[in-house]
């Protein structure tokens, strides 16, 4: 078993914290390592991958003699500072009473503490590459030691457009060390990075599809566009959910639902790229404590997100890319419980919802909601096969002021300005000037 090969204090420690057998890539990779092997890890957050790389590398470190300690010797890089947090705990988790300092670095904590933290000395930092070049711009991080480099979601970072930034810390350290690249997928710029960093790596690849689809039910609820609101607030209140994280595409529909959720009286906390470091911690722990039962969040914010007995995911849209659906619902049937994951699907998302299908390689359960009427006329269809009750009662189209020829006392406006369309209005409220012409 590789965590045998674990000196007897990170034994002990992951057994206080509930490590009684260790995870597949933790069976693959940690041999590997501790071996001295680089490898690229094809697994998603959640199959227990940060203690796959972070017990070896603490084992082999704790080897060194006292002397260095102090010294940066392991540098772990992540596409966000919430990720970075929570691995940043991780690894202080697993080292408990081996004496190494591990600091966080990245964006959004006020950087004169952290100018006071390095000055003490570091054997680990995690980091977002943003903050850590400035801080080594600045030679607050000396490191010409550094053993060992880790990049966390690495198909992430690309995605957030990091490449330079990684390039460059590459480009400092010394080019004899271990490498370790984790990624959720293996996109062509992924492969590309690992071919210039990493010495004859060894692939571990984990199967991230199987273990989601047994513990986790996926369902889908047709409905239009323009009534996501309503069915959402619908979904959480009729079912007391009691903790829900909502995803979105984009920071202006977080903050949309966000509000919407809260005029429906339910209590809601929302994390974006643009919200400060400050709130999105409150955020996240408010959620995590259960002051907020519903978390509104983008992607990228809520990428590596481990959040404990988390139940139920709902997708209030189609991920830009296809392969984040698994990631989010990924947050949820962890360590083999059972979770929901449901997804609001507009007509204008068959097309990307058809990929996501064959990414699974099963069709999810579709169910019209019980109890949620959409308004009078709305209909979803996919290839002319409605999803949705049409209502007996469709109204006719309500005729508008443009090109009603029942109401001759209007005027059709011959051009729209770029702040919208002008007015029609009545004859004889025309000005002189055109009573003139």
């Amino acid at each position: 078993m590789p965590f045998n090969s674990l000196n007897q204090t990170l034994r002990t420690n992951i057994l206080n914290l509930g490590y009684d057998k260790p995870t597949p890539i933790q069976t693959k990779a940690i041999p590997l390592l501790l071996s001295g092997r680089d490898i690229i890890g094809a697994a998603q957050t959640g199959t227990g991958k940060t203690a796959a790389y972070a017990l070896p590398i603490l084992h082999m470190m704790s080897k060194a003699e006292p002397l260095e300690f102090g010294r940066v010797k392991a540098l772990v890089l992540v596409p966000t500072r919430e990720l970075c947090d929570q691995i940043t705990k991780a690894i202080r988790n697993y080292s408990d009473g081996l004496g190494f300092r591990i600091l966080n670095i990245s964006g959004g904590i006020n950087m004169t503490k952290q100018i006071a933290s390095l000055s003490k000395g570091a054997d680990i930092i995690v980091a977002t590459a943003g903050r850590f070049l400035e801080l080594n711009k600045q030679g607050h991080i000396p490191l010409s030691k550094v053993q060992f480099l880790v990049l966390d979601e690495a198909d992430t970072m690309l995605d957030m457009g990091f490449i330079r930034e990684i390039e460059q810390i590459i480009d400092m350290l010394p080019t004899k060390r271990q490498t370790m690249l984790f990624s959720a997928t293996m996109s062509g710029a992924v492969k590309r990075l690992s071919e210039k960093i990493l010495q004859k790596p060894m692939l571990v690849e984990i199967d991230n599809l199987s273990p989601a689809d047994m513990t986790i039910t996926q369902i889908v609820h047709p409905v239009e566009k323009e009534q996501k609101n309503e069915l959402l607030s619908y979904l959480i209140g009729s079912n007391n959910y009691p903790q829900v994280l909502v995803f979105t595409r984009n920071k202006a529909t977080a903050d949309e639902v966000s509000s919407h959720l809260v005029l429906s009286g339910l209590k809601c906390a929302t994390i974006h790229g643009d919200k400060k470091h400050g709130a999105r911690d409150r955020a996240l722990s408010g959620f995590r404590s259960g002051e907020y039962p519903i978390l509104v969040a983008t992607d990228i914010a809520a990428r590596g997100l481990d959040i404990d007995d988390l139940g139920v995911v709902i997708n209030y849209d189609i991920p830009h890319i296809i392969t984040d659906y698994i990631h989010r619902i990924g947050r949820t049937g962890r360590a083999n419980k059972n979770g929901i994951a449901i997804t609001l699907l507009s007509s204008n998302e068959l097309i990307s919802w058809k990929k996501i299908e064959l990414l699974l390689g099963k069709v999810p359960q579709r169910i019209e909601v019980k109890g949620f009427e959409p308004p009078a006329g709305l209909v979803v269809k996919t290839r002319g096969k409605s999803l949705l009750k049409e209502n007996a009662d469709k109204p006719k189209k309500a005729a508008g002021a443009f090109g009603n020829k029942k109401k001759k006392e209007l005027v059709q406006p011959k051009y729209a300005s770029k702040r919208g369309p002008k007015i029609a209005r009545p004859i004889e409220e025309k000005s002189k000037k055109q009573k003139k012409r």
